[in-house]
């Protein structure tokens, strides 16, 4: 039996008067997810657990079958796995975020989702300017980096009050500044960085172009080094995952499923989705499992976009979910499509709320949808309390 997760991020949303009360999805032309949905199991699921933040973090490591609450160890932590780098018991990782501030203004979290080169050339000027006899600066992807502080009271670092920069979006970042024991450390890191950032040519060369310049970092998601039982032995199948994320890939890592790379997959409305669902066919004829992340729609729901949020869903079911229909045999597989948190796109941040999910494949019973999206999965009354329970069902039950 093979196995298939897809998790278009952030896919969840709410109904918007413009759509005439429908949400992305239920506008989106979805024929495959309709399809799966009217010939399998739906319903809702809750991701996120009580009192946690509602990060794609904490839904990605439920959404492989990890409490979150017993093994997430913060964002950035996750990340550096991907990035191989290793922590000692005396760092902490913090999320940087390259953002557009204005007048101490949130503009963007993502600096205009500025490109890997001009973000590294960012990234060694901090490097290079900022002493850091403690720290170090990690290059990632776009405007999601890391910073590795060697501290003497971890837990006190780990214990500081950060927010989300996709959570103050227009607000004062005076307001939500990090707070708490050291939190003075991360303030003058980030007023130091602005203070390079603010005048580079890069950023000159970006305002010159209407683009929004990456003038300052943002410290956040903040951990120790983390642990996770090993996926084959938790679950008994070899699998990998495919994402542009690294919190996802670290997650993956860290469960010692296999990092497949595909080429062109950028965490953006304009990834490979073709790519995505081609290697994880492929990655299928040696493994029993595939977790395939996609973020585009997650990155619609954050900036407010509602007609990308719709396209990224039809793509995701048109690029990877129908490329995966029609090239696996389902006489023998199992897929699950499953948001990690919902984004709405009028919120423009997570929220907490259950997800919709389907389930089709070998051995799943209909139980009654007509077609795949919110009402729908609601409708049906079957959910999950957290995802540990729905992958246990999902892989396990219906075999014996």
């Amino acid at each position: 039996m093979k196995y298939i997760v897809i998790v278009p991020d952030g896919m969840t949303d709410l109904p918007i008067s413009s759509l005439g009360g429908k949400t992305p999805l239920q506008a989106a032309r979805t024929t495959n997810m309709d399809h799966m949905a009217s010939n399998g199991i739906c319903g809702m699921i809750q991701t996120i657990p009580q009192g946690m933040q509602p990060g794609s973090d904490v839904g990605n490591m439920s959404l492989m079958g990890y409490d979150p609450v017993e093994y997430h160890p913060g964002r950035a932590p996750l990340e550096a796995a991907s990035m191989n780098i290793k922590l000692m018991p005396d760092e902490i990782a913090f999320r940087c975020n390259l953002i557009t501030m204005s007048d101490h203004i949130m503009k963007d979290y993502s600096a205009g989702h500025i490109k890997n080169k001009e973000a590294t050339v960012l990234i060694e000027a901090l490097s290079n300017g900022i002493d850091l006899p403690y720290g170090k600066f990690y290059a990632g992807k776009s405007y999601r980096h890391l910073l590795v502080l060697k501290v003497r009271d971890p837990e006190a670092f780990c214990n500081i009050e950060t927010v989300p920069p996709h959570d103050i979006l227009e607000k004062d970042i005076r307001d939500y500044a990090p707070k708490g024991i050291h939190s003075e450390v991360l303030i003058s890191i980030m007023e130091r960085a602005y203070a390079i950032l603010h005048k580079h040519p890069v950023n000159d060369v970006r305002i010159d172009l209407k683009e929004n310049p990456a003038n300052m970092i943002w410290l956040w998601g903040q951990g120790m080094k983390p642990q996770l039982p090993n996926f084959k032995d938790k679950y008994g199948l070899t699998g990998g995952v495919i994402s542009a994320v690294d919190l996802v890939r670290g997650i993956g890592k860290l469960a010692g499923l296999e990092v497949i790379e595909v080429p062109g997959i950028n965490g953006y409305y304009d990834t490979n989705y073709l790519g995505k669902a081609e290697y994880a066919i492929n990655a299928l004829k040696n493994n029993d499992f595939v977790f395939i992340h996609i973020e585009a729609p997650d990155e619609a729901g954050h900036n407010g976009d509602i007609e990308n949020k719709i396209l990224s869903l039809e793509r995701i079911d048109q690029e990877v979910i129908g490329t995966i229909l029609n090239r696996v045999d389902m006489h023998d597989t199992r897929i699950l499509v499953v948001a990690d948190h919902p984004t709405p796109v009028e919120v423009r941040t997570h929220t907490s709320e259950p997800v919709n999910f389907l389930m089709y494949g070998k051995g799943i019973e209909p139980n009654g949808a007509v077609n795949f999206s919110e009402i729908s999965c609601t409708e049906r009354n079957f959910k999950f309390a957290n995802g540990e329970e729905m992958i246990n069902f999902f892989i396990k039950k219906h075999l014996d």
